[in-house]
């Protein structure tokens, strides 16, 4: 963080100092929640959860360096107390922000944002001196600790937004007022607590409702490709800036392929010039998520070319999504297990049907949550898909919506033992170690509560040291 003081911590979030002997004396480190992340010069903030409550590793936090607390009570050591933790949280990123010379580039979507974020960050940081959130930080507590993050040297802050209702965005952006907007789809992630794909768009339009006007420097960048994101050109003052395959794309790419790792290819379009991209990621998705990242940089002042190394160069910066990893017998593990929704289901399929040419390919599948009402028919269509991509064998992995996925197979036609529904994680690792064989291609990829991260990893553990169990 830009080094402030403590009375001056304490005057932008409305807390009250205690038993702080000199009130002059800077935060110089990092602002962090984890106590085992405080350090000398750091600020930690206290959070009184469920389980664990903040206020009591305070004392531990300052032996280790910690200039203070930011908390709700006195602890006994330098405090600064304010009613409310997260509101002063807020409060001082948003001051923080205003005292950067920094251009803040927000982004949300319903798939990809992190993936994107990533790109992102690994483009600019070409350029200048880039910080961004780590993993999916995106929330009214992560986006505000990313923010403080940033120093006096940071050029570009680029920020997650992620929403779960209406409002969310908006409050998220009045924190950390963005010059930049970047809306990357509007898909079926939460739409069983968003109520349908409009409530979707309208929640993630407030991000370019937050720009500022043309004239004041702010550009929306929006998905030509996606009728939900390109309505909201009519809800922003700010430049309007298109990405996309369409035509009409002010940044596009054309003639897109699969190379036979099955990763992406194509020649990049941008105002300012064409030049050609050959990707280190897996699977088609990742061409949107790269015209996304190239709009943001061109807006930014980097040519075609630079734009087109730094994509083609550009890698996986967050944990299990597309992980590929080959095991020393020849299998390749494809660990993408961190999230899932329909639209990622699907490009994951393809990405694996793309890999897996001429290999036995696995897709190791479970649950996408917070479908609503849409659960049983996506859940059925993403089973149908696995077969009309023959994938050589669907491994539905937990209890009701993994027998909708089986069921959707079964009734595209996967009979036999095309597809199979296991209880769990173990009954999947035990059933995939049993069957595989040097070559095959296997998948896994379910939302996050289902954990199913635990079969890569227990098939790569099986790969190079023998039999261990999923955890």
């Amino acid at each position: 963080m830009i080094a402030l003081s403590l009375a001056e911590i304490a005057e932008v979030v409305g807390g009250q100092t205690h038993d702080i002997p000199d009130p002059s004396v800077q935060v110089t480190g990092p602002v962090v929640r984890d106590s085992r992340e405080a350090g000398p010069g750091s600020l930690f903030v206290a959070f009184a959860g469920e389980r664990v409550d903040g206020h009591d590793f305070a004392a531990a936090v300052v032996e280790t360096g910690a200039v203070a607390v930011l908390g709700t009570r006195p602890v006994g050591v330098p405090a600064i107390v304010v009613d409310d933790v997260q509101t002063a949280l807020g409060a001082l990123a948003r001051h923080v922000v205003r005292r950067l010379g920094a251009t803040l580039v927000a982004l949300t979507g319903s798939a990809g944002k992190t993936s994107t974020k990533d790109l992102i960050a690994q483009v600019l940081r070409r350029k200048a001196p880039t910080v961004f959130t780590p993993g999916s930080l995106n929330n009214e507590i992560g986006l505000p600790l990313t923010a403080l993050s940033a120093t006096e040297e940071t050029r570009f802050l680029v920020l997650e937004m992620g929403a779960r209702g209406i409002g969310h965005i908006r409050y998220l952006t009045g924190l950390t007022p963005p010059k930049v907007g970047l809306v990357l789809n509007v898909g079926s992630a939460h739409i069983g607590e968003f109520g349908g794909r409009e409530q979707i768009a309208q929640a993630k339009g407030e991000l370019v409702e937050s720009l500022p006007s043309e004239a004041e420097g702010g550009t929306a960048i929006l998905n030509a490709d996606d009728p939900y994101v390109r309505a909201m050109a009519s809800r922003t003052k700010a430049k309007v800036l298109l990405f996309g395959e369409s035509g009409e794309a002010d940044v596009r790419a054309e003639n897109v392929r699969l190379t036979d790792t099955g990763q992406p290819s194509f020649r990049l379009h941008t105002p300012s010039g064409a030049s050609d991209v050959t990707m280190r990621l897996y699977g088609e998705h990742h061409v949107s998520n790269a015209l996304a990242a190239a709009a943001v940089a061109h807006e930014l002042g980097m040519s075609a070319d630079e734009i087109a190394v730094a994509l083609s160069e550009a890698g996986s910066l967050s944990r299990w999504r597309m992980e590929v990893t080959e095991r020393p017998d020849g299998v390749t593990i494809v660990n993408d297990a961190y999230n899932a929704n329909p639209e990622s289901m699907r490009a994951a399929l393809r990405a694996l049907a793309a890999m897996g040419k001429g290999r036995r390919t696995w897709a190791v599948l479970g649950k996408m949550a917070e479908l609503g009402d849409e659960a049983l028919a996506e859940h059925d269509a993403v089973g149908r898909l696995a077969v009309r991509l023959n994938v050589s064998k669907l491994v539905a992995v937990g209890g009701r919506e993994a027998a909708w996925l089986q069921l959707g197979a079964y009734n595209e036609g996967s009979w036999g033992e095309e597809s199979v529904h296991v209880s769990d994680a173990q009954a999947a690792v035990d059933l995939l170690r049993s069957e595989l064989r040097p070559g095959d291609v296997v998948l896994v990829k379910a939302s996050r509560s289902v954990g199913l991260e635990s079969v890569a990893q227990a098939l790569l553990e099986s790969g190079a040291e023998g039999e261990v169990s999923a955890r």
